[in-house]
């Protein structure tokens, strides 16, 4: 006589069911997760938010400009300033920051310095001559959004210092360089020159609209 063994008939079902619900935990643990992510991107409950709370403009004073906008330069310079600590190597004490400054220079001619003996017409009223005096160069307009900081390197107690701060190094310093360096080429370029000559032929053209046939523009300098 041979026995045959049977397995229980709940063994089977009990583990599908204990399966089973192991699965539905999982599903909804991910939901869980996936509607948690979603509520937080939403919500944002750590995200920070920018209210302007500026005073209105206070319009200080008005003055009447009474110069001619003859020429404009559009400069760039990379400023590589470094600062050393005197026994200190640089790992531990020092900086060195590249940075790049971009901006233009305004060249004018200040009608207002002109003298009331500076113009001279003829009897006749077909020949003028007017003395002017020589463009000047405007202080450099730095442009924000292309003048930056492009590499920095600092030492140890630079960068602890500048944590502890809780604020990155004043880049005023740059800034001035940048103009003070922009403002050297300026001056060596021949900026004031075109300007002067795109004066001279702006008030040709508008001597002779006015009926002038012959138009001699001068500057003050000139015999």
């Amino acid at each position: 006589m041979t026995t045959s063994r049977t397995t229980p008939p709940e063994v089977t079902p009990v583990r599908r069911r204990w399966w089973r619900y192991v699965a539905v935990l999982l599903v909804l643990a991910g939901l869980l997760v996936v509607a948690g992510r979603v509520a937080w991107t939403y919500l944002d409950p750590t995200g920070e938010r920018t209210i302007d709370r500026s005073q209105p403009v206070l319009l200080e004073s008005l003055k009447d400009l009474s110069r001619f906008e003859a020429a404009t330069g559009t400069f760039q310079v990379v400023v590589d300033l470094e600062k050393d600590a005197n026994f200190l190597p640089d790992a531990i004490k020092g900086t060195r920051t590249l940075f790049v400054g971009a901006g233009g220079v305004d060249a004018y001619v200040d009608f207002s310095s002109i003298a009331t003996n500076a113009v001279t017409v003829s009897k006749d009223r077909t020949e003028a001559t007017i003395r002017l005096p020589h463009a000047q160069l405007e202080k450099p307009n730095l442009d924000n959004d292309r003048s930056y900081v492009f590499a920095q390197q600092r030492g140890l107690f630079d960068r602890v210092s500048d944590f502890l701060s809780g604020s990155p190094g004043d880049q005023r310093e740059l800034y001035l360089l940048a103009e003070k360096k922009i403002t050297e080429a300026a001056v060596a370029s021949d900026l004031r020159a075109r300007a002067d000559a795109n004066t001279k032929a702006m008030m040709t053209g508008l001597l002779k609209s006015l009926g002038f046939t012959k138009v001699t523009v001068k500057f003050t300098d000139e015999p």
